[in-house]
């Protein structure tokens, strides 16, 4: 006998999930669990005769050889299970950490778990009847809070509106959804509201309220909703006394406020929102008579002060060191601000007091009617700002009642603006599947294993320095990509987000070495190649480990560009490090690892990098991210083949509506990207995309990519491993290997494509001596073949030498 069980205290979706489960298996017994919530009892009462529920009382007298367990993963005492029953989990809820390992478990994160049937139902095609598909649509539409709770799926919504097709009735659900409480309910909130204890933890209202209900049969947990609903608190808690022991039952508003994990203490569970235990005095260790509501709310409060994850602050998500305006602000300077910076509002500041914001829109009102007015004339007056410690909800407060889409950021001491925050800024903290907050991930163990002892020993030192001086740095770049690829580099330069040569020059006093820098572009070298013993020494490494340090570390100070016209070179300005992050080509390449203090390991992504980077896909972090930079089109090509990625859609768009561009991007840049395509592992597939996309053309109109260019870049690339030709390890400026790649792809164009292709890259006069005398042999190869090999070695007189 094959049996489906769910859990006790059964509500819509767990009766769902049950008859889902039969309606897939209907050889199966669908049993009623003892106690259902009694909107469910209700439903029942009126529709069971159409419905093949049983109860365990009408069981055979049979063995159980499988159980299916539907919406718990705790399985009830059931007479007929032996040892050898075999047991489904089909839940939606996180793992348990003690099942069995014999069990066959299988969990999706949907908002229901009827959900799951329902998409099992459809693909199989199955017939349902009006009060079967209305049954289901309940289970979805109670545990989804009808489509309203943050673990509500797509999933679940396309569910509903495929039972709604099948012919679930709305009138029939609407009847049993938020029943009103009985009197024996409302006795027990009056109960729970004058025992109802308030504390605030990490900023969060919290509410713990202890009650008897032993008198009770009817549900707690419609009790709670309801007491959500009046307190709106972050959290609730309720403690009952029942006549089976003690029910938490817990209701969250707050992503902080995590209550299944706090109800996994007491040997419960549920969701992020909504979860419940029932107190086994057992495993707490704790006397039976001593197990008292009161007794489990002081060790809940314990247990409170861990589980309630730290606020998402203002300072966290703000940018730092933004452009202020003055009352005397011209309003073409304010445009050329705007148009610089981007952003659609300014702090307008006097004698360092915020006293209102300009906007985009009044700039651009003014401009239209060409009035020549100032900022302190256009600007909304106010003095409205916020703290780095104020939490999102001040923050939310006050731009609903001023309007500002933009607020200022003061510290506390001096009073000072030292940051902006966005509407922007604000959204991306909404709850959502991939939302970013500053340090909510942490890759300090992956770059601990990544990176050789030695190196991440410097940067451990580099990091403790800046810590003291309170100076955030970071690593960024393809580096933390890699990182997360799983195809670490022990190379990494840092990004300082204040004064790198300052850093450089602490680091050299402590340390040794000896520091070059550019002020203009804030950068610095610090140099440490001359005397390695004492560096590492001065490290605290053994004078062995010396070799596998760097010759040298860049530190960058975080800087923002500016480009005057397409394809110029960048005006560079210091900036914070979000500012620092945009200015780059690819959302992949905008992560960023900070390393100072406690914060070592804090992944910083304000564009979406890594969910990009699960996706697998290229994409520009603005549509004119091209037209600053058009080399970036050859870069997103060179991205894409190398990870086995795709260049997101509208990426994709912007290359094709910027292709003029190359043209007016200088040879030497365009050389650069082919050189670096020349260094990768698998060139001929970079090159054949560009092909594709329409790119090559920037080199020379009749450029190709013929098919037989693959295998003769392998079999060059192989000549190169062997040791026999005594090869030269580069061609001027270029590794032999890229050397080889240009003349393995342009000998066999022709002299006047490989000319001109030349001429365009501005490549140097080795090489392009090389590609002449190559292009000679190629038109004369078939008279050469069957020549003696001298007759090769007089055609390419003259061609420089590759070999020693």
């Amino acid at each position: 006998m094959n049996v489906i069980l769910t859990h006790e205290q059964s509500d819509f979706d767990a009766l769902g999930a049950t008859l889902g489960a039969w309606l897939l298996e209907d050889s199966s017994r669908p049993l009623l669990a003892v106690r259902l919530n009694r909107n469910v009892r209700h439903f029942i009462n009126v529709y069971g005769t159409e419905l093949p529920f049983i109860e365990s009382r009408d069981l055979p007298p049979e063995p159980i050889e499988k159980v299916t367990l539907v919406d718990t993963q705790s399985l009830v005492t059931l007479k007929g299970i032996t040892q050898s029953t075999r047991v489904r989990v089909i839940d939606h809820h996180p793992r348990r950490k003690d099942l069995p390992a014999d069990w066959q478990v299988e969990l999706e994160k949907t908002g229901a778990c009827t959900t799951l049937f329902v998409e099992r139902l459809a693909e199989q095609l199955t017939r349902l009847t009006m009060i079967q598909a209305t049954l289901l649509l309940l289970g979805i539409y109670e545990d989804t809070g009808a489509m309203t709770y943050s673990l509500t799926t797509p999933r679940d919504v396309r569910a509903c509106a495929s039972l709604l097709e099948a012919g679930a009735s709305l009138r029939i659900a609407a009847e049993y959804l938020n029943p009103a409480l009985t009197d024996a309910q409302k006795s027990l909130a009056d109960r729970l509201l004058t025992t109802a204890h308030t504390l605030t933890l990490q900023g969060k209202l919290i509410i713990i309220a202890t009650g008897d209900a032993r008198d009770m049969r009817e549900e707690i947990s419609s009790v709670a909703h309801k007491l959500r609903d009046l307190l709106d608190p972050d959290g609730l808690f309720l403690l009952v006394q029942t006549s089976e022991g003690i029910r938490l039952v817990a209701r969250s508003t707050s992503d902080q406020v995590n209550v299944a994990n706090i109800a996994r203490h007491f040997g419960g569970g549920g969701h992020d929102r909504a979860a419940s235990a029932l107190i086994d005095a057992r495993k707490l260790h704790t006397p039976e008579k001593e197990l008292t509501p009161e007794y489990i709310a002081a060790e809940l409060i314990e247990i409170l002060q861990t589980e309630i994850r730290p606020a998402v602050t203002v300072g966290k998500i703000m940018s730092k060191q933004p452009f202020l305006l003055t009352p005397e602000t011209t309003l073409y300077e304010a445009q050329r601000v705007m148009q610089r910076y981007g952003y659609e509002g300014f702090p307008v500041v006097d004698a360092g007091k915020v006293v209102g914001l300009l906007t985009r829109r009044a700039v651009d009102r003014a401009s239209a009617h060409h009035l020549n007015l100032t900022a302190g004339s256009l600007m909304e007056a106010g003095s409205y700002s916020l703290l780095p410690g104020d939490p999102i909800d001040r923050l939310q407060s006050l731009m609903a009642t001023t309007g500002w889409g933009q607020i200022p950021v003061i510290d506390p001491q001096t009073q000072k603006v030292i940051g902006i925050v966005t509407r922007t800024d604000f959204l991306k903290t909404l709850p959502r599947e991939n939302n970013f907050v500053p340090g909510k991930l942490n890759y300090a163990d992956l770059l601990e294993k990544a990176l050789p002892p030695q190196r991440l020993c410097l940067i451990r030192q580099v990091a403790e320095e800046a810590a003291h001086e309170k100076t955030p740095i970071y690593i960024v770049g393809g580096f933390v990509r890699d990182l997360i690829l799983d195809r670490p580099s022990i190379d990494f330069d840092i990004v300082v987000e204040g004064d790198a040569i300052a850093l450089a020059n602490r680091l050299m006093r402590r340390f040794g070495g000896r520091v070059t820098s550019h002020k203009r572009f804030g950068t610095a070298k610090w140099m440490v190649k001359t005397n390695k013993p004492a560096f590492a020494a001065a490290l605290g490494l053994a004078p062995d480990q010396a070799d596998y340090l760097p010759d040298s570390l860049d530190l960058i100070s975080a800087r923002t560009e500016f480009y005057d016209h397409p394809s110029a070179l960048p005006t560079v300005e210091r900036s914070s490090i979000k500012l620092d992050l945009h200015r780059r080509d690819f959302t992949i390449n905008t992560m960023a690892l900070r390393l100072d203090g406690h914060h070592f390991g804090e992944l910083y992504d304000y564009w979406d990098g890594l969910n990009d980077l699960h996706k697998k896909q290229v994409k520009v972090l603005h549509s004119l991210s091209f037209v600053d930079d058009p080399t970036r089109m050859l870069r997103a090509v060179r991205f894409e083949q190398r990870f086995h990625f795709h260049i997101e859609d509208r990426t994709l768009q912007l290359i094709e509506e910027g292709k003029p561009l190359l043209k007016q991007v200088s040879g030497d840049r365009l050389r650069h990207e082919f050189n670096l395509i020349f260094k990768e592992d698998q060139p001929f597939p970079i090159l054949l995309r560009l092909q594709e996309l329409g790119l090559l053309s920037a080199l020379q109109p009749d450029l190709k990519i013929p098919a037989e260019l693959e295998p003769a870049l392998q079999q060059a690339f192989a000549l190169l491993g062997s040791e026999q030709w005594n090869f030269a390890a580069n061609v001027d400026h270029l590794s032999l290997r890229q050397a080889v790649s240009y003349l393995v792809w342009l000998i066999p164009q022709g002299e006047r494509v490989a000319s001109e292709t030349c001429q365009r890259l501005h490549v140097s006069n080795e090489l392009y001596e090389a590609l002449g005398k190559g292009t000679k042999v190629w038109q004369d190869r078939l008279r050469l073949i069957d020549q003696p090999n001298s007759a090769f070695a007089d055609a390419l007189q003259g061609c420089p030498r590759v070999s020693g």
